[in-house]
């Protein structure tokens, strides 16, 4: 049960109320926005919410036990607030979000209704709808340690332990030629094999998609030059000069950590684990399925 501060429980008893929502959004970059639905700016907390963002609330699902608790906003692409270029580079994307129900003529007296991250984002062509899903949300992820042939691992973690900084990990390239909205040639990663980058990272050095890192969808050598295609086409298009910077890549299997990175002192998977297939089969020494280890030297 949610307990009121006794100056709003008595404002909300008088019959007559002055009630605001007021929202704080905190990205993941450490940046915040803040915002009402009141006519005027509203100042607690020694941050100031702005009522210029067109915002509007959905009501809150408040769910029992472990449930996750849900809410949705809705508001205005503003060129001075949110904007679509913002929302398309993924800034917001487990940007966490703070809702108060504020008495707008003593701001002091408040209550904060939910707390949450943005799980999901829909936009349109002037507005945008954002889902916040509850902090027992973190609850429903999978924990603990996985046991799989391939690593769980994220390339350069402090588990995994390679250093993207090494030079022989990483190369810098610019746009010669744009073949889809993801898609492009360069011609100066001809040093590297091909397949060398594929499930890596590329960061934009110059031009309009400066901001979070793209992930690479493959890497290959054509004749008209190096071939790179992203998993998703970048907010604004590629164009020739532009220029990048990529990082190795990987699939996660053990051939590739020992090869490429020779770091199979912390290869996290267990590559010698039995299939499904071999799991539930029958025992027979004639095929060496006697149950015995699969690892042979």
């Amino acid at each position: 049960m949610r307990t009121l501060p006794a100056s709003l429980a008595a404002a909300l008893a008088s019959g007559t109320t002055t009630l605001a929502r007021a929202w704080t959004l905190t990205r993941r970059d450490g940046q915040s926005l803040c915002f009402t639905d009141h006519d005027r700016a509203l100042t607690f907390e020694g941050v100031t919410h702005e009522p210029a963002s067109g915002f509007t609330a959905a009501a809150i699902e408040q769910a029992t036990g472990l449930g996750i608790d849900s809410h949705a906003i809705e508001g205005a692409l503003r060129s001075e607030a949110i904007t679509a270029l913002d929302l398309e580079r993924g800034l917001y994307d487990g940007a966490r979000v703070r809702r108060w129900l504020v008495d707008w003529s003593a701001p002091d007296n408040r209550v904060l209704l939910a707390e949450g991250t943005i799980a999901e984002i829909r936009r349109g062509e002037h507005a945008f709808e954002a889902e916040i899903a509850g902090l027992a949300e973190g609850l429903n992820r999978p924990q603990g340690r996985v046991f799989s042939r391939i690593c769980p691992h994220s390339l350069g973690d402090g588990r995994c332990g390679v250093d993207l900084n090494n030079p022989a990990l990483a190369g810098v390239g610019a746009v010669t030629a744009v073949l889809s909205p993801e898609r492009f040639l360069t011609s100066s990663l001809d040093a590297f094999a091909t397949g060398f980058f594929t499930r890596g990272r590329l960061t934009w050095q110059s031009g309009a998609n400066l901001g979070p890192p793209s992930r690479v969808l493959s890497h290959r050598t054509t004749a008209d030059g190096v071939e790179i295609a992203l998993r998703r086409a970048p907010a604004l298009p590629i164009t020739p000069g532009e220029t990048f910077a990529l990082t190795a890549g990987c699939d996660k299997r053990f051939a590739t950590c020992q090869a490429r990175f020779a770091n199979q002192a912390n290869f996290g998977g267990f590559p010698h684990l039995p299939g499904d297939d071999w799991a539930i089969g029958y025992p027979n020494t004639g095929d060496g399925h006697d149950g015995g280890s699969l690892y042979r030297s």
